[in-house]
């Protein structure tokens, strides 16, 4: 067996770990980065770069569909589904190189593809190799959730990791989870012409805020999109070349694929935590807020501790390990620093609390809002079904937004670094924002807060009063 002796030692070479690895090897330390499949992780290969170039090749048949209320020739458009999946590699490929083993061994890293497995509290086997590290990270990710439900093993079924290669549309798609994965390839492949069935437990995007999320579920059932909510799913069974899903009180429903989408689940049964003094949980990884585990040598980031499952997250958590496990600085995660899109039509964005979350933790809130039917830009791109949702105290400091509409996912960032940096809603409301575009709308919502004593009795008493005096 190769022994290697290094700083640092990263398991994953998804988004969290390849953020370590570069900050870390780059900052001088020496890092050993091992990987048992593609580089780039699931981000990369089958979750937001597919699926994003999916949703806008979708965008642009709807767009074509969608035409004539813009005096423009609208009809409905043939996809050329080689040529679609073309785009979707393509946006792999040209993202593919600044993830891949030969930058990360320029940057000066030693990159083992291979599976690791702990031997014990600071020894890694993988492959031919066994590193002992001064520091580890897990940063394993995760793969996709698979319900229980009878029937389901028997038969053939989509995830992300296989719904990008399809070799036809499919006629009828059944979506089994209304969240974003759910929800998002739901419509996208509505737009590109399948008729689609969601089938969800609960109800669709049950994290966001309902106001928010009824901005989605009118433009998905406009969509044609079929919702089928608080539905459980008694059984899976083939139904001639296709699937038929046994709803508890309706009568079946058939289509002519599935796609499962109820979530991930934390890749770590392989990894031998239990040599190393990690404890884990159905969850993930047990870590504290600096995202140390019980064995104080080795963190875990993104999706492999279980909680915010994003690429940004993972990103964010790699900062907070690098602070710690480089500088000894006692970094630690602020969990509502965390926004989330997801990449419906139109858009649904979050950060900090919704208003059920800042009514339950703070009691009376200010609720202040701006429809995008009354945004300028909005009207005149025909995008005008919105809303900006965000959450105050009395004394105005922001504790959440939530944004449904056009490009939402843009738009949230301003109020997470409002919320970052501990402004009051005066700084937004006080913003120039240029003519004419969608922030105006986060504008008109901040300012709003000032409304009812900007235009009180009280100020119209001291304008007649100051008015007379100039008299």
């Amino acid at each position: 067996m190769n022994e290697i002796a290094t700083d640092l030692c990263v398991i994953g070479a998804g988004s969290g770990g390849l953020s370590v690895a570069a900050g870390a090897v780059q900052m001088g330390a020496r890092v050993v980065l091992i990987e048992k499949g593609r580089m780039g992780g699931d981000c990369l290969n089958t979750g937001c770069v597919p699926s994003k170039a999916l949703i806008k090749a979708a965008r642009v048949a709807d767009a074509v569909r969608r035409a004539g209320r813009f005096g423009v020739n609208g009809h409905e458009p043939a996809i050329d589904l080689a040529a679609l999946r073309q785009h979707v590699q393509g946006a792999i490929a040209g993202i593919a190189p600044h993830d891949s083993e030969e930058r990360f061994e320029r940057l000066g890293c030693i990159v083992i593809k291979a599976e690791a497995r702990f031997l014990d509290r600071d020894r890694v086997e993988a492959g031919d190799s066994i590193v002992r590290a001064k520091r580890f990270v897990v940063a394993t990710g995760s793969k996709p959730a698979v319900p229980k439900i009878p029937g389901l093993a028997e038969i053939p079924y989509l995830t992300n990791e296989s719904v990008f290669d399809l070799a036809s549309l499919p006629e009828h798609l059944l979506v089994i989870g209304g969240g974003p994965i759910g929800i998002e390839l739901a419509q996208a492949f509505r737009h590109l012409g399948s008729k689609v069935t969601v089938v969800e437990a609960a109800t669709i995007l049950s994290k966001d805020d309902p106001e928010l999320v009824e901005v989605v579920r009118a433009r998905l059932l406009a969509d044609g999109v079929t919702l089928h909510e608080g539905a459980r799913i008694e059984s899976v069974a083939r139904s001639g070349n296709g699937v038929a899903l046994t709803i508890a009180g309706m009568q079946r429903v058939e289509g002519s694929d599935l796609l499962v989408a109820v979530g991930r689940t934390s890749d770590l049964d392989a990894l031998g935590l239990e040599a190393a003094g990690v404890e884990r949980s159905p969850k993930g990884i047990a870590v504290d807020a600096r995202l140390r585990t019980a064995n104080k040598r080795i963190y875990a980031v993104g999706d492999a501790v279980g909680d915010r499952q994003f690429t940004h997250w993972a990103s964010y958590h790699a900062g907070v390990v690098i602070k710690n496990a480089l500088f000894r600085l006692p970094a630690k995660v602020n969990l509502g620093l965390c926004p989330w899109v997801t990449y419906a039509s139109p858009e649904l964005a979050q950060v900090g609390m919704t208003e059920a979350q800042a009514k339950a933790e703070h009691g009376e809130v200010t609720v202040l809002r701006a429809r995008f039917a009354e945004n300028d830009r909005a009207r005149t791109e025909a995008e005008d079904d919105g809303l900006v949702k965000a959450v105050v105290t009395k004394r105005g400091r922001i504790l959440g937004c939530g944004i449904a509409g056009h490009e939402a996912g843009d738009l949230i960032q301003l109020w997470e670094l409002a919320i970052r940096k501990g402004l009051k809603i005066g700084a937004i409301a006080e913003m120039v924002a240029p003519y004419p575009t969608r922030g105006e709308a986060s504008k008109r919502a901040a300012g709003s807060f000032y409304t009812p004593a900007i235009f009180g009795e009280r100020t119209k008493k001291i304008v007649r009063f100051l008015l007379g005096w100039a008299r």
